[in-house]
């Protein structure tokens, strides 16, 4: 709600003040300032706006962004060295034990294109810390060879991605990133709702099935299978039909009982929505709705 992230804006001012008191911060209510909200192109609240070198023009969008911590961390990124640089393995380790979630990147060199997206992308994700190194002997401590971003979950390296020269850009990988902020499949439900629009991926696929019916635990199984090979192009939903507060979501994908368990995407984009082909719920059906959607083939 506005009143939360008001409250979390506001503390987030109070502690920056100390450290870095050329940050100035501002709040506006814009019921009634029309040409404010054009000339800002404000179409959702609320919104946060870095305006930088005391220009108007293009500010920085600062988008789910709602704890003062992660406020603090956004802004300090965008003032300063939006990466930590690791020399020796227990820094690194210290790193990746601290939160849930950490981002590495290990590099032969410091100075190249991949060092460069990696560093914006740091920028685009406060949600969790990012550190990057190119001592030899900590690539080798991680059996890493070549140029490439890990991601640690509680301790564990749970995605490596190569990073090639001029391949990857800053939106792939922030998404890619981002995903990692919630379960491979995610339940749809009242808290995680506000989560899911957080992550800045346009496709949904969602799965409509009963919870509690016997051949729940197997479509779940091959909808996670399916996930793991979409990360970051299209985000995974799974929707318990049994829950009565998901009526307005069978409504507005016009769901009957008599069609679960049923599988669409939804691209929040345009907002249109696919159906998918084949009846049957399984890893090949999946992939193949999946691909065709994202190679523009889907109807």
């Amino acid at each position: 709600s506005s009143q939360n992230l008001s409250e979390e804006f506001a503390e987030a001012a109070r502690q920056l003040r100390k450290e870095a008191p050329r940050i100035q911060f501002g709040k506006m209510d814009v019921t009634h300032q029309h040409d404010l909200r054009k000339e800002f192109n404000i179409q959702t609240f609320p919104a946060v706006k870095f305006f930088v070198n005391g220009s108007r023009e293009d500010p920085i969008d600062c988008k789910g962004v709602r704890k003062a911590s992660t406020f603090i961390t956004w802004v300090k990124r965008r003032t300063g060295p939006s990466t930590v640089l690791i020399n020796s393995t227990d820094q690194a380790e210290a790193i990746i034990k601290a939160d849930d979630l950490a981002v590495i990147g290990f590099f032969r060199e410091l100075h190249n294109g991949s060092v460069e997206v990696f560093c914006e992308t740091a920028r685009e994700v406060p949600e969790m810390p990012f550190g990057m190194t190119a001592s030899e002997d900590v690539c080798a401590d991680y059996g890493i060879q070549r140029n490439s971003l890990v991601v640690f979950k509680k301790g564990k390296p749970v995605h490596k991605e190569v990073l090639e020269d001029g391949r990857q850009n800053k939106l792939g990988l922030t998404r890619l990133i981002k995903t990692f902020t919630l379960d491979l499949v995610t339940e749809y439900n009242i808290e995680t709702s506000v989560k899911i629009f957080d992550v800045p991926v346009e496709n949904h696929i969602l799965l409509f099935t009963p919870a509690n019916s016997e051949t729940f635990s197997e479509i779940y199984e091959n909808y996670q299978a399916a996930a793991a090979e979409f990360r970051g192009k299209i985000l995974f939903v799974v929707v318990d039909t049994d829950e009565a507060r998901n009526g307005r979501m069978f409504e507005y994908f016009r769901i009957r009982d008599i069609d679960v368990p049923a599988v669409r995407i939804l691209n929040l984009t345009s907002d249109a929505r696919y159906k998918m082909p084949a009846d049957e719920v399984t890893v090949e059906n999946l992939k193949e709705f999946c691909q065709s959607y994202l190679d523009g083939k889907a109807k």
